[in-house]
């Protein structure tokens, strides 16, 4: 029989469902499509990215459970590995932009079958200064509500612990970052309030932020913001609802392979990756491309990839 590894965040989500019933349910819809399964936990941050990077090279696939940071774990450990494996994700996370992404569904074992009844894609994985990341990375503005919402929180409200840790950090003041950046052969120069990088359809719950996003085109998206009144940060927030957000005022937006942000002073600069919170102090920051195999559904394959 085939070897597949599902590393899981027991934590995840506001229901407990890796109880006993689901784990037993997924090794046998495992074992009924051929493959013998071992199932680790994850007990601190960082662990998955541990247990994938030890996995014996004779595994055939790995399968993350949890939300997005589970994942992101996951692609680390793999990254990390000479010889990559095959990964594959299901979210049970508060938000599951990846997951949506893809077409799940909030069932668990119906999700299992979908993904084993899936296609073996090439996708485009970023990086920052050589450590991956799975969908979405960025600083300023906003961008720390992700690591700032409790877990206690999210467990007790969902999606919705997120908007409430939203509206409080409207009042907050806006901080700038004098910083230069190259791309696509060009050079910018500024004072920029946010700035985001993705290779999503989906961020933190909105569709289309960007439009014409595939993950197969060796590019990902950039986003600039020049925006510093706190009035003019809410009404892009509700263009995020209603437009493309790169053609709005206060945005640059770029399609590259490779992105450079010269932070002379070597501020220390507070990012989100993946949901999870990374300083990063160092005058040079780049952002670059790596290509790894992942096992998906069908569902979106012809809206996600060329």
């Amino acid at each position: 029989m085939k070897k597949c590894v599902v590393v899981y965040n027991p934590e995840s989500g506001r229901k407990k469902i890796f109880n006993h019933y689901n784990l037993n349910k997924m090794q046998e819809i495992l074992n009924d499509y051929g493959y013998e399964s071992l199932f680790y936990k994850s007990r601190y941050s960082g662990a998955i990215t541990k247990i994938v990077r030890k996995l014996l090279d004779d595994t055939d696939l790995v399968i993350s459970i949890g939300g997005d940071g589970t994942f992101s774990e996951a692609m680390k450990g793999n990254y990390q590995r000479s010889k990559k494996l095959l990964l594959s994700h299901i979210p049970t996370g508060t938000t599951n932009d990846v997951g949506k992404m893809y077409g799940y569904s909030n069932d668990l074992l119906n999700n299992l079958k979908l993904l084993l009844d899936g296609e073996v894609k090439e996708v485009d994985v970023c990086t920052i200064n050589n450590e991956p990341f799975v969908y979405v990375a960025g600083f300023g503005k906003f961008m720390n509500i992700p690591y700032e919402t409790t877990r206690k929180s999210k467990k007790a409200l969902g999606y919705l612990a997120y908007i409430k840790k939203g509206l409080e950090e409207v009042i907050n003041r806006v901080k700038v970052y004098e910083l230069t950046y190259e791309t696509n052969g060009e050079t910018h120069s500024g004072h920029y309030s946010v700035m985001l990088v993705t290779n999503s359809t989906r961020i933190a719950g909105f569709k289309n932020i960007m439009n014409d996003i595939k993950l197969n085109d060796g590019k990902f998206e950039v986003l600039f913001c020049t925006i510093k009144k706190k009035k003019s940060f809410l009404k892009s927030l509700l263009f995020l609802k209603s437009g493309d957000i790169s053609n709005m005022d206060g945005f640059s937006y770029h399609k590259t392979d490779k992105l450079i942000i010269h932070n002379e002073k070597e501020t220390k600069i507070v990012w989100d990756v993946d949901g999870e919170k990374k300083e990063i102090k160092a005058q040079d920051i780049v952002i670059d491309t790596t290509k790894t195999l992942l096992l998906v559904p069908k569902k979106n394959l012809d809206e996600l990839f060329i």
